[in-house]
């Protein structure tokens, strides 16, 4: 055996394997150290915009279109938290047209505040008369027969037949006989029946035609409309029973229910134009004269009065009026009012988005304000804000959407953190791989 071959053949092998081995590390190592192509395109799939929803920031789509919970529109889900202040809310531009998002400056005005008021055409009260009985007897004729009949002082109203009156008349037919000698008891049979409202005209008639009337002419004493009839005929009356309510309605009441928070806004003498559904076309106006002292404590409202000409007669009782004030709040000059829009409520605060102005990017801060009386279309602002500062009017609720989405402080989260957007999965894999499966067995 030639050992010399075998030693030489061994050698040559260790040699090669060791230069293959060299071989294979190079080509392995050199290659990995390229970057691979495909990296760029992953980065570039991760700058993708990822579209979301204002009102279910769960969604996330990488394209825009509609929400699909919703049917709202999607807007661009900021990536970058990134800002100047760690509460301060960063949008681009595109999101900030696709939300409508609008601005507006902070300005001092007078507020003005224009209430609505709602009421009824009411008869003045103090133009209201009872026409009573003037002597006690049943009730024989009625001449007005109906409630809504108009009057006129002087006229006929009823008949009343009255035993006490036929007494009385022949007392002073009997006073009569002896007037020379005891002429007294003349004059009191003569006061006796003016008492019971006879005219001296009436009285001479009967002295003079020595007849005995067994019905009396019950005449009204003012002139306007009965509003409440409250005899029929046969009815036996006594004397100053009520026999009618008759109102003048030549001048009218409109009383105006006014809610408490709109009180403060009312002042008398201040005029008031108001309209009624069933006189269209026609407007009116008047001024205050009493507001009420006491709220009603189950409505809440106060009563407004409004004194109103109805000469013309177009206004009639209960008739339902819609009435509107322009008021200017008392014990106030120049204050800040922001638009109602830019107010975001949660239970008692208040908070608006602040337009952040030494950015390069578009931002807003969440700030809470107080607010004071509320307007037609806005608010008076207390404390919170400055003259100067640019605020969101519309489109606020977009805004904080975005602020709940960057985990920023909120209407809803005052104090910031990423919110919850769906179901735990982690935890029940937690309970399920803990030795349970979903239907609750033991594996």
């Amino acid at each position: 055996m030639d050992w010399k071959k075998i030693k030489t053949n061994k050698y040559i092998k260790s040699t090669g394997l060791i230069l293959t081995g060299l071989l294979a590390g190079w080509l392995i190592f050199h290659r990995s150290a390229a970057p691979p192509p495909q990296n760029n395109i992953v980065q570039g799939e991760e700058k993708k915009t990822i579209w979301t929803c204002a009102m279910h920031p769960q969604i996330r789509m990488d394209k825009p279109g509609n929400c699909p919970i919703c049917g709202m529109e999607l807007i661009p889900l900021e990536q970058s938290a990134a800002s100047v202040n760690t509460g301060t809310i960063q949008m681009s531009e595109d999101a900030v047209a696709i939300a409508n998002v609008q601005t507006s400056v902070v300005s001092r005005q007078n507020p003005v505040k224009e209430i609505r008021l709602y009421g009824k055409i009411q008869p003045d009260e103090r133009n209201i008369r009872t026409q009573a009985a003037n002597v006690p007897g049943r009730i024989e004729k009625l001449v007005v027969n109906y409630t809504g009949e108009a009057i006129q002082e002087g006229q006929v109203i009823a008949r009343i037949y009255s035993p006490e009156l036929v007494t009385a008349q022949n007392e002073l037919l009997e006073a009569l006989k002896t007037k020379d000698t005891y002429p007294y008891i003349l004059n009191a049979a003569r006061e006796k029946l003016r008492l019971w409202k006879l005219s001296d005209s009436q009285i001479s008639e009967i002295e003079s035609s020595e007849n005995i009337r067994t019905t009396f002419d019950v005449l009204a004493t003012v002139t306007g409309i009965v509003i409440t009839k409250r005899v029929n005929v046969g009815d036996y009356v006594g004397l100053g029973a009520t026999l009618y309510e008759i109102a003048d309605l030549s001048s009218v009441w409109a009383l105006f229910d006014a809610y408490e928070s709109d009180i403060t806004w009312i002042r008398l003498n201040e005029k008031i134009k108001f309209s009624a559904q069933a006189i269209p076309g026609n407007s009116f106006s008047s001024k205050v004269s009493f507001i009420d002292p006491v709220i009603n404590p189950v409505s809440r409202v106060a009563r407004v009065r409004v004194e109103v000409d109805n000469s013309n007669g177009l206004l009639k009782p209960e008739m339902f009026l819609t009435g509107y004030i322009s008021s200017r709040l008392q014990t106030r000059g120049n204050d800040l009012v922001i638009p109602r829009s830019a107010v975001l409520w949660t239970g008692t605060r208040s908070v608006v988005y602040v337009k952040v102005t030494d950015t390069s990017q578009i931002s807003f801060l969440m700030r809470e304000i107080e607010l004071g009386p509320s307007l037609a279309g806005g608010y008076v602002v207390l404390t919170g804000l400055s003259e100067g500062e640019e605020i969101v009017t519309n489109g606020a609720f977009s805004v904080d959407a975005a602020a709940q989405l960057a985990g920023k402080p909120s209407m809803m989260n005052p104090m910031g953190g990423k919110v919850s957007t769906g179901h735990d999965h982690g935890s029940m894999e937690k309970k399920t791989g803990s030795g349970e499966d979903h239907s609750g067995h033991l594996q």
